[in-house]
C-alpha cells in the first residue's frame, strides 16, 4: 500500500511538472503571438490607436486574437506600399519622359527639331548657343538669349514649297 501511494506520489508530482512545463510554454508562445503582432502591425500602420487595438487583440483573446488579426491587417507593409508607389511614379515619369509629335503623336527623340512624319516643328534652335529648345519657350536657359515662341510650325523650305508647285503645275498642264 505504500509502494502504491508512493508510486502515486511521484506521478502526482511528475503531472504538476508537466503541467507547469505545458502551461510555461502555453505562455511563451502567447507572449511570442502578441510580440510577433505588435512588431507585424508596426510594419503595416503608421497609427498607433491601429497598433494599440491589433496588439491589444491578441492579448486579450490570444490564439483565435491571432487569427482575428491575421484575417483583417493590412495586405502590405509600409515599405511594399512606398516601392509600389515609387515603381508606379517611375513608370509614369518614364512614360511622360518618351517625346511625342504634338501634330501626329508619332515617337520622336530628344534632339529632333521636326517630326519626320508629318514635318511639324518639334524644337528650335537658339540664335546663339545653337541648344536646342521648347517651341513655347521665350527665352534661352542655356545663355539667356531671348527667342520668340513658334508653335507648331511645319518644316517645308522654300526650295520644296517652289519644287511642290512646279510638280503640280507639270501634272495639272497636258503635256
Amino acid at each position: 500500500m505504500e509502494e502504491i501511494s508512493a508510486v502515486l506520489g511521484t506521478l502526482s508530482t511528475l503531472v504538476r511538472w508537466v503541467i507547469v512545463v505545458v502551461g510555461a510554454y502555453a505562455v511563451a508562445i502567447w507572449w511570442a503571438l502578441v510580440v510577433w503582432t505588435f512588431i507585424d502591425i508596426r510594419t503595416r500602420s503608421r497609427d498607433f490607436i491601429v497598433q494599440g487595438a491589433a496588439t491589444l487583440l491578441v492579448l486579450v483573446f490570444s490564439l483565435p486574437g491571432a487569427l482575428i488579426y491575421l484575417i483583417l491587417r493590412p495586405k502590405e507593409t509600409l515599405a511594399e506600399a512606398y516601392e509600389r508607389d515609387l515603381e508606379e511614379e517611375y513608370l509614369l515619369r518614364d512614360i511622360e519622359d518618351k517625346e511625342s509629335c504634338p501634330s501626329c503623336g508619332s515617337r520622336t527623340q530628344g534632339d529632333y527639331l521636326y517630326c519626320p512624319v508629318c514635318g511639324a516643328g518639334l524644337k528650335q534652335e537658339c540664335g546663339v548657343c545653337r541648344k536646342l529648345l521648347r517651341l513655347d519657350w521665350n527665352l534661352c536657359p542655356y545663355c539667356g538669349q531671348r527667342v520668340g515662341p513658334r508653335v507648331g510650325s511645319v518644316a517645308v523650305t522654300s526650295e520644296e514649297t517652289a519644287y511642290q508647285s512646279r510638280r503640280a503645275t507639270a501634272i495639272d498642264s497636258p503635256a
